[in-house]
């Protein structure tokens, strides 16, 4: 489908595929798939990617047969990976015109697809986010929308007009993408693992292009606990330096001005973890591993990060091939 054709098609007409990103979730993982079965507008498919989880999680997903296709990956390629290989997988053998895109711990409402596809019903959009709520009802903090910086009054009356608020960057806990704009820009950066991987990716979706978040479109992340990203990560701290340093030297997604914007920002949140952290040890030795690898190295490409897994790889190198 054109990209002209995918923003206009109705909402009854729009082909919808979830990609989950599962990982030793297994009960989790389960009520995120009835979760879209029970949509008021039902997906076309369900792709689940498994990141060599030790647990049930292969035999759950068996339990709903066909409707849910199943990606079992004999090693963990984090979130990122996970991503990568799932859209890939859903481009290749779903056909869709909107890829939505979750971890294992979001349960969708039943309305939230809906409210989706009204928000980007004839218009230019190509991402919409969705309200990311706590078990108890409080908006999560870890995935808080970021309003689009500089955002012209034509783009914030349009989206207002809707109920929506204009964005830059969105997150992993419901990410709805444009078909078309996924296979022009590419897939997640398989190396970044975990943390940023969705910035960056949503902010290269979104660069010169338009998105919004849709508080009607309400998901559950079932997080153990209430917080933010930036509390007391301990060693994961690591990806966040040197996934932002990789981010910024490497990517494409932001312009000059964006990065030095969003770069600052990074460093008053790093100081800010810093001042919170129980252990900061851990949080230095992360920091200083980070900025090492974040200066001396750089993601592969998806094609070898993901490389070994028979008909996922030649997925991804298909669609990565097409991009380029």
């Amino acid at each position: 489908m054109s990209s002209a054709a995918s923003a206009s098609a109705a909402p009854d007409a729009t082909r919808v595929v979830a990609v989950i990103v599962a990982y030793n979730r297994s009960e989790l993982l389960r009520e995120a798939i009835e979760a879209l079965l029970g949509q008021e507008r039902t997906v076309q498919a369900i792709v689940v990617v498994d990141n060599a989880s030790t647990d049930d999680t292969a035999a759950v997903v068996a339990t709903f047969g066909t409707a849910v296709d199943l990606v079992s990956l004999d090693r963990n390629t984090g979130g990122a990976g996970g991503f990568a290989v799932g859209m890939a997988r859903a481009l290749q053998h779903h056909r869709p015109d909107w890829l939505w895109i979750m971890d294992d711990d979001t349960i969708p409402t039943a309305t939230a697809l809906q409210a989706l596809l009204v928000a980007v019903d004839g218009s230019d959009l190509v991402v919409a986010g969705s309200r990311v709520v706590w078990t108890d009802g409080q908006d999560h903090p870890m995935n808080t929308p970021r309003r689009k910086p500089f955002v012209s009054a034509a783009e914030s009356e349009q989206a207002g007009s809707r109920g929506n608020l204009p964005v830059r960057s969105t997150s992993f806990v419901s990410m709805f993408a444009r078909a078309d704009v996924v296979r022009e820009v590419g897939l997640p950066i398989a190396d970044y693992f975990i943390w940023n991987d969705d910035f960056e990716y949503s902010t290269r979706l979104l660069r010169g292009r338009r998105g919004v978040f849709v508080p009607g479109s309400v998901v559950v992340h079932k997080t153990k606990v209430l917080g933010s990203t930036d509390v007391d990560p301990g060693p994961r701290f690591y990806y966040e330096v040197r996934n932002k340093l990789w981010m910024l030297r490497h990517s494409q997604s932001l312009s000059g001005g964006e990065k030095l914007l969003y770069g600052a920002s990074s460093v008053r949140r790093w100081i800010r973890t810093a001042a919170r952290s129980s252990d900061r040890s851990v949080l230095g030795d992360g920091f200083r591993r980070g900025w090492r690898d974040g200066f001396s190295t750089r993601p592969r490409a998806n094609g070898d990060a993901l490389a070994g897994f028979d008909g996922a790889s030649a997925d991804v190198v298909a669609v990565e091939r097409a991009t380029a």
